[in-house]
């Protein structure tokens, strides 16, 4: 019975440790962006603060929108960014469509999906 209530408390500490780890990551934050047009594109360089744990938890994406929701282009993060925060990462070749003034940019991590947050950059010439 001892050995069956330590095996319990075991994994009810290793749960509890997990779901903090979960809360203390939270959602992923843009803390910065900044375009640059070169040529007929746009490179994008996005600044991401998150508290990536590892393979289970990390920033994995971000994306960049018109004001209404067409989907511009994408960066994937391959890999968790644990011991560098906050991190920036480029995209180029970024197509903008006549007309278009300002994007939205939108972040994603592994396990709270999108982020409530957008981060909105006026595109000058």
């Amino acid at each position: 019975m001892k050995n069956g209530l330590r095996r319990l408390s075991g994994t009810a500490l290793i749960l509890t440790s997990l779901m903090i780890g979960t809360a203390v990551a939270g959602e992923v934050k843009i803390v910065g962006a900044e375009a640059r047009k070169s040529g007929d594109s746009w490179t994008f360089s996005v600044t991401l603060e998150h508290g990536d744990t590892g393979w289970d938890h990390y920033a994995d994406l971000w994306q960049v929108f018109t004001p209404d929701g067409d989907l511009l282009g994408e960066r994937v993060l391959h890999h968790p960014h644990v011991n560098e925060q906050p991190f920036t990462r480029s995209l180029s070749g970024v197509k903008i469509p006549d007309g278009i003034n300002e994007v939205v940019i939108k972040a994603r991590d592994s396990v709270h999906g999108v982020a409530a947050q957008e981060f909105r950059i006026s595109l000058t010439q």
